[in-house]
């Protein structure tokens, strides 16, 4: 089984219609050069709240933080897969 934040990578490349080998931590998801609007953002959010569910948990991405271009879960597919880990692992 592949690890969890390649699970997230897929999710990512999957929505935004590009080669998963196109999205490593680094790729910025909001934001100038961003590569999500807000409904491809909407529906990222409910596949990694699908694989959550499979994988035993709740994934919250309505914080209020979630859209600030400085704090957001979303800024780059790295923030958003330690985001979803530690949401899984309960630190979050």
């Amino acid at each position: 089984m592949l690890n969890i934040e390649q699970r997230v990578f897929e999710i990512i490349a999957s929505v935004a219609g590009v080669k998963p080998a196109l999205i490593d931590a680094d790729k910025q998801l909001i934001g100038e050069g961003r590569l999500f609007d807000s409904m491809k953002l909407v529906e990222l959010c409910l596949l990694l709240e699908d694989l959550a569910t499979e994988l035993g948990f709740n994934f919250d991405w309505t914080s209020d933080a979630a859209m600030s271009r400085s704090v957001s879960m979303f800024r780059t597919a790295g923030s958003l897969a330690a985001e979803f880990i530690a949401q899984m692992s309960g630190r979050s």
